[in-house]
């Protein structure tokens, strides 16, 4: 049986390894450097959702392929909520994330353990050729880490510690990451869509 070609509208080969260890059996995987493809998306939504919908539909509309698009960030509370849906933004697009870790908890530090919650958000769009357009959300609530722990993942995963595994989420497996994170469930929301559309 032959694999599906999906686009995933990402420049960040980080997400792009995920997903492939997530959907790779299924679908033939193209980031948009795969593809060639360098548009410019302005990122003006107020909400994950709504900036993981631009991404879709601006890269299937060049495309004409279904194209899945994300758009997740890190969120803790003692920090409104920061920095949310300009985590890849913060303190600059091109800041190394050692230091946007470092700042993030030079911002908390002092701030106990009660007060340091914090989760990852994921939103994935589906935007199909016809126009239509999905979303899944995942969540993975945890505790801003006091300081930063794990080389595995990427971008704020060393500082995002989960009690219940007594590590951060740097520290995981990929696999183990994959069982849990936001992205996972976002994924494994989306794929059960994808299968009642008959589009896996």
């Amino acid at each position: 049986m032959s694999k599906k070609k999906l686009v995933f509208a990402t420049g960040n080969q980080g997400k792009v390894n995920e997903f492939k260890q997530m959907l790779g059996e299924q679908y033939d995987i193209y980031s948009m450097k795969d593809l060639g493809l360098d548009i410019e998306i302005v990122e003006d939504g107020k909400t994950f959702e709504e900036n993981a919908i631009l991404k879709a539909e601006a890269v299937m509309k060049a495309t004409g392929e279904m194209v899945l698009a994300d758009d997740s960030g890190f969120e803790v509370d003692y920090l409104n909520k920061e920095p949310g849906i300009y985590s890849a933004r913060y303190l600059g697009e091109d800041t190394p994330y050692s230091i946007k870790n470092a700042e993030i908890l030079k911002r908390c530090k002092g701030v106990p353990i009660e007060q340091r919650d914090a989760r990852f958000v994921c939103v994935i769009a589906c935007a199909y050729p016809d126009g239509k357009v999905e979303t899944t959300t995942g969540i993975m609530e945890g505790k801003l880490a006091f300081e930063a722990k794990g080389s595995n993942g990427f971008g704020y995963d060393p500082i995002f510690y989960l009690p219940e595994r007594g590590c951060t989420s740097g520290e995981l497996l990929p696999e183990e990451k994959n069982a849990i994170s936001h992205r996972g469930i976002a994924i494994r929301k989306m794929v059960q869509i994808l299968q009642k559309e008959g589009a896996v």
